[in-house]
C-alpha cells in the first residue's frame, strides 16, 4: 500500500511513526514544507541559502528502523549541540543533511544518503526543491492595533504572531515542485494530511501548483487527521473551519475520512456536516497521550489508522 504524507515538524513525525507500528506492509513517502526559518534551521538557510533541514531531519528520524545502529543514527541525528559557540543550537543532523546537499547538489539524493544512514523504512522527499518563504495577512498582527491587518513575513514570525491569520501565500507565489513529490502523489494509495500546523505545515503544500494538480489528479484516497487542540495560528478556527480552510485554497479538494480525536471534537454533528462537505466521513478514536498538553500518540494513532487505511484499499 503506497502511502503519501504531507506535512511538516512533529504533526508529520506523529503520523510517520504511526504508520511504522503498522504491521501492513506500506511503502511510505514523507513530503515535508520547506519554508522553515526558525532555530537552526533558519540559522543555516540564511549562513549557507541552504534548504531548511530540520523538517526533513525529524522526518527521517521518524522512519528510521529500529535496530540498535539505525536508532543510534537516527538518536544521534536528533542530537543538538549545547553552549553558546557557533555550532549552539544545531542538531546534528541538520549539519549532517547540510553537507550532503553541498556534496550532492541535489536535496533528494541527499535525502536517499541520509535515510541509507538511518535505514528509513520510507522516502523522505522535499515539497520543492529551493526553499520558499510564508507570507500571511494577519488581523491583530499588531497588540496595540488589533482590528488591522498587517502582513508578516517567515515561518517562524507567522506561528508566533499574535491575531487570527486571514490569508497565507508562499514566496514565490508559484514555486516549482519537486517532480519525485509529485510522481509519488500520482502513484499513491492514500494521501494522509495533518496533523500538524494548518496554516505553516499542511496549507504550503496546497499552494504549489504542480503538487496542487496532483492532490486533486490523483485516484489516491485522502484522509485527514485533525489536531487536537487549538494552536497559536489557528485559534481562531474550529476544527471544522480547518476543514474549510482546506478547501479555501484548493477548491477542488476532496478527501474520504476525517480522523479526529473523540475528546477534542466538541461538536460531532459540526464537524461532521464539514466532513461531508469534503464528501468524507468522520471517524473518530482516541489519539492522545495526555490531557494538559494534549499531542497525537503514535501507537493509538496506528491503532486508528490501520483499519481505516486497509478498508480503502479494499
Amino acid at each position: 500500500m503506497r502511502i503519501v504524507a504531507f506535512g511538516g515538524g512533529t504533526g508529520l513525525s506523529a503520523s510517520l511513526r504511526a504508520l511504522r507500528a503498522i504491521p501492513a506492509s506500506l511503502d511510505i513517502t514523507a513530503i515535508v514544507t520547506v519554508g522553515d526559518n526558525g532555530g537552526s534551521s533558519g540559522r543555516l538557510r540564511l549562513d549557507r541559502g541552504a534548504l531548511p533541514p530540520g523538517d526533513l531531519r525529524q522526518a527521517l528520524a521518524a522512519l528510521a528502523d529500529d535496530d540498535p545502529v539505525s536508532r543510534r543514527s537516527a538518536d544521534l541525528f536528533q542530537h543538538r549541540f549545547a553552549g553558546t559557540d557557533a555550532l549552539a543550537g544545531h542538531p546534528v543532523g541538520n549539519i549532517v543533511l547540510l553537507g550532503l546537499m553541498e556534496q550532492f547538489g541535489d536535496p533528494v539524493v541527499a535525502l536517499e544518503h541520509a535515510a541509507a544512514m538511518v535505514r528509513a523504512q520510507g522516502r523522505v522527499l522535499p515539497m520543492c526543491r529551493l526553499p520558499v518563504t510564508l507570507e500571511a495577512d494577519i488581523r491583530g498582527g499588531d497588540p496595540a492595533r488589533p482590528d488591522d491587518m498587517v502582513t508578516v513575513q517567515g515561518q517562524h514570525e507567522i506561528a508566533v504572531s499574535p491575531g487570527d491569520i486571514e490569508v497565507v501565500r508562499l514566496l514565490p507565489p508559484a514555486p516549482e515542485a519537486c517532480p519525485e513529490a509529485v510522481a509519488a502523489v500520482l502513484s499513491a494509495d492514500w494521501l494522509l494530511f495533518g496533523p500538524g500546523s494548518w496554516y505553516t505545515s499542511v496549507i504550503p503544500h496546497l499552494l504549489v501548483p504542480e503538487l496542487a494538480a496532483a492532490v486533486v489528479k490523483t485516484r489516491a484516497k485522502r484522509l485527514i487527521t485533525l489536531n487536537l487542540a487549538a494552536e497559536g495560528e489557528t485559534g481562531g478556527l474550529s476544527l471544522a473551519d480547518h476543514l474549510g480552510a482546506l478547501t479555501r485554497y484548493l477548491p477542488d479538494f476532496r478527501a474520504d475520512i476525517v480522523l479526529a480525536d473523540g475528546d477534542a471534537v466538541e461538536d460531532p454533528a459540526t464537524v461532521g456536516a464539514a466532513a461531508r462537505s469534503l464528501g468524507a466521513r468522520l471517524a473518530l478514536g482516541r489519539l492522545a497521550v495526555g490531557r494538559t498538553v494534549p499531542r497525537h500518540d503514535p501507537p493509538a494513532l496506528a491503532t486508528a489508522l490501520e483499519p481505516l487505511l486497509k478498508a480503502g484499499k479494499a
